[in-house]
């Protein structure tokens, strides 16, 4: 099995700091909703969102709900080859069950998402399909135990994803950036034992995803 991470991922409920800005009460009144149940999406927060710490990582939710996407609806995803789980950028944890079907609309996900953060879980029939717990990084690495863990980054040494699952072991730990620009934090860094880059330029988190578990399938799934 492989363990896929997307590490200080863009989700988030508006802080309690912005509930007063303009552009969320405007918000908060066009769609009727609560400024504390409502994700930070700087296409309408934009504005309030000046000279929040760590802005540039903070605010995309699409990035989250793309990459998702491209590793949840896979052949290896159904039949529990790969496990996936998102860290956000506010140090919480989401484990999604590999039973879960993933809304292709992205207001449908953003529901989703927000209510995630309020009830803490999202059941059906009984089975835990997703939760969201307070956790670093270092805490869910230390829970899953990990053979290898595995950083992708520009800063990383060059390589391809074929040779890259070739030499990942059993039970390895890959962790992708879900935020649109910048590097993993020093933090993060600590934790990865090896990193690699695919490219010389930074590639969109989707994209990395979706052609990192089709060369994983290719050595479980088409031999």
């Amino acid at each position: 099995m492989l363990i896929i991470i997307l590490v200080e991922s863009s989700l988030e409920l508006i802080p309690n700091k912005m509930h007063n800005h303009p552009s969320v009460i405007s918000y908060s009144k066009k769609f009727k909703k609560d400024p504390s149940k409502i994700l930070l999406d700087n296409s309408w927060h934009f504005g309030a969102m000046k000279g929040l710490e760590n802005e540039i990582k903070r605010g995309r939710p699409d990035i989250l709900h793309l990459t998702l996407l491209s590793l949840c609806t896979t052949p290896a995803f159904y039949e529990n080859k790969i496990r996936v789980f998102v860290h956000t950028i506010n140090d919480e944890i989401i484990s999604i069950n590999n039973n879960t079907r993933l809304p292709k609309s992205y207001h449908r996900f953003q529901g989703l998402m927000e209510k995630l953060f309020l009830t803490k879980k999202i059941e059906f029939e009984d089975k835990i399909l997703m939760k969201i717990e307070k956790s670093s990084l270092s805490q869910i690495i230390s829970k899953i135990k990990p053979t290898k863990i595995i950083g992708l980054t520009t800063n990383g040494q060059k390589t391809t994803l074929g040779k890259l699952i070739e030499q990942a072991q059993e039970n390895s730990c890959i962790l992708i950036g879900g935020f649109q620009k910048g590097h993993f934090s020093k933090e993060t860094e600590k934790i990865i034992e090896e990193s690699f880059s695919i490219h010389d330029s930074s590639l969109e988190a989707h994209l990395v995803a979706s052609r990192l578990v089709y060369e994983y399938e290719k050595t479980i799934l088409f031999r």
